[in-house]
């Protein structure tokens, strides 16, 4: 049994600061030879004092101010697992200022603020590990910079939002509406009461934003990150999709090219024979495209207590070896510059689109005119279903310049006999 002790202060401990807790303590001997210490969790912040805690906790000392952690010169380690972005960058600081490593699983505040939070770990001579804040118990992070760091990173493309992969698995396979799927999402604890960050792509866009950073070893804005959620996705489009061969995925993006990085999330048709299709429920699963190994596939569940619970305790498991063997702290992330954002005008991608037409000739002529002017190419027109005198017309493109479809798409708006465009989608 190892001797040495390192102390943990426990900031929050809700559900995945539970799972934390559970993992210590169930694999306690497996964790500290690995960790080569033995890791006590010595106080745990909490809201109230009042309320009934799991047995696990037992041995730690509760506290309801921060201070106590952070003043606390015998705790070593930080986890920081509240959440929220301007609190926690406040306690992150104040740790790392105190000479504290800091475990995290905070997307947000990462997405928002790891620069500065980076540049502070090394001018302090510590470090900041996050790999609990992209994919939950999936590794990404450590691959990326460690396993993979002999590739130039070329492509990232992913589910990396639980929520609306679940969403969109109960409407393809149980033919669920959006509204009632998402409900059922909440019922079982896949979604938040307010599920705004997840449905419309903010969660994968701050999750992309730091598999980016690292990936293409590039400072990420968030705001270029173009960013479309699954609100708007109908029952109608899954199935004409499912009849064309694709399954309907929110994918996170990311393209290194010539001229700069493409960053985007947005439902997309993704082809039925590729490994995304094959994705879920609540499960994630991200390619990386490397130009020495060529594609991998990482796989599992990006959420919940324990899966997250488990890359939190690898990461302090990584932090006890830092501390222990004194090894040098390089923050790779504060060397990271800040690469060209091409414009999603400039990217080509193929097209889904569905809109509604006056049953009458010429309607096809129109469309096939306005696309061979516009330099778009169609690789497939189908007329759906008639309903009084409109027209249900589903096309597929090839791939193409996007300011090339929008601008065309502006253009069929014009025509008389065209009365609603109801869908547009990318595809994969």
């Amino acid at each position: 049994m190892v001797d040495n002790l390192i102390n943990i202060g426990l900031l929050g401990c809700g559900t995945v600061g539970s799972g934390v807790v559970k993992i210590i303590k169930r694999n306690r001997e497996e964790i500290e030879r690995k960790a080569g210490s033995r890791l006590n969790i010595k106080k745990v912040l909490v809201r109230s004092l009042d309320k009934e805690r799991p047995l696990e906790l037992e041995g730690a000392e509760l506290v309801t101010e921060v201070d106590k952690i952070l003043e606390d010169p015998e705790i070593k380690i930080v986890i920081e697992l509240i959440g929220d972005v301007e609190r926690a960058r406040e306690y992150m600081e104040k740790a790392l200022r105190k000479g504290k490593f800091v475990v995290t699983a905070n997307k947000d505040l990462m997405a928002q603020h790891g620069r500065e939070i980076f540049k502070l770990a090394r001018d302090m001579g510590v470090n900041v590990y996050y790999e609990a804040s992209v994919g939950g118990g999936i590794p990404l992070i450590r691959p990326l910079k460690h396993s993979l760091a002999a590739n130039r990173i070329m492509r990232i493309m992913g589910i990396i939002n639980g929520t609306t992969n679940y969403i969109l698995t109960q409407m393809t396979l149980q033919g669920r509406g959006y509204q009632e799927a998402l409900e059922e999402a909440q019922e079982k604890g896949f979604a938040e009461q307010d599920p705004s960050s997840d449905v419309l792509g903010k969660d994968a866009a701050y999750k992309l934003a730091i598999l980016a950073s690292i990936a293409f070893d590039s400072t990420i804005n968030m705001d270029s990150i173009y960013t479309e959620g699954i609100t708007e996705v109908k029952i109608r489009d899954i199935r004409y999709a499912e009849e064309l061969g694709y399954k309907l995925k929110l994918l996170a993006i990311g393209d290194r090219m010539e001229e700069g990085l493409a960053l985007r999330v947005h439902p997309t048709l993704v082809p039925d024979k590729h490994p995304l299709a094959a994705v879920n429920d609540e499960f994630n699963a991200v390619f990386f495209e490397g130009d020495a190994v060529g594609e991998i596939m990482l796989y599992g569940r990006g959420a919940g207590e324990m899966p997250t619970g488990s890359a939190v305790v690898a990461d302090v498991i990584e932090a006890a070896r830092s501390i222990n063997h004194q090894v040098e702290n390089g923050v790779m992330e504060v060397e990271f510059s800040q690469k060209p954002i091409m414009p999603l005008s400039r990217i080509h991608s193929k097209f889904y689109i569905r809109l509604k037409a006056i049953d009458e000739p010429g309607v096809f002529a129109s469309l096939a005119n306005i696309f061979s002017e516009e330099k778009v190419s169609l690789d497939m027109i189908i007329q759906k279903r008639r309903i009084e005198e409109m027209a249900e017309i589903v096309l597929v493109t090839h791939d193409i310049r996007e300011e090339n479809f929008f601008r065309s798409i502006e253009r069929i708006k014009e025509i008389p006999s065209i009365r609603e465009i109801s869908q547009l989608l990318r595809v994969v």
